[in-house]
């Protein structure tokens, strides 16, 4: 069976702590992550599962809009209120910003921007690696 897929990454730096998390995760902190968004589908006319601009429109714009150069909390983490009264970017996730939950979350962001994506690949450092995909 044939499958074509075409993926576009990203890199960025974001900061975030784990409340609760038992090692120094737990402490504000930051990462240069690294993020692949894999979109799968049939070829269009020109030969494309899809245009690479595409992706960078949606998910690319997102993530300098949103992560990029910001710090990514739970929205009940009490340093929202600090940080936002010291006029630092911050963006609020429902869930704690694990890698995990960041890959689970731009899954979403190209899902709502109708793209064919099928998985995202969230490293939060060269060594550490979470994927998500609804498969």
């Amino acid at each position: 069976m044939s499958r074509f897929a075409a993926s576009k990454t990203f890199t960025f730096p974001y900061g975030h702590r784990i409340e609760g998390h038992e090692g120094p995760c737990r402490d504000l902190h930051g990462h240069n992550a690294r993020v692949e968004i894999e979109c799968e589908g049939e070829l269009d006319a020109l030969g494309m599962v899809i245009d690479f601009g595409r992706i960078t429109a949606t998910v690319g714009k997102w993530i300098d809009e949103h992560w990029d150069h910001r710090t990514v909390l739970f929205k009940d983490d009490p340093l929202v209120t600090v940080l936002r009264e010291a006029n630092q970017p911050v963006f609020e996730l429902d869930r704690p910003p694990t890698a995990e939950c960041m890959a689970q979350h731009l899954f979403h962001v190209a899902q709502r921007a109708g793209l064919p994506v099928t998985e995202v690949r969230f490293w939060e450092s060269e060594k550490n690696l979470a994927v998500y995909s609804e498969r």
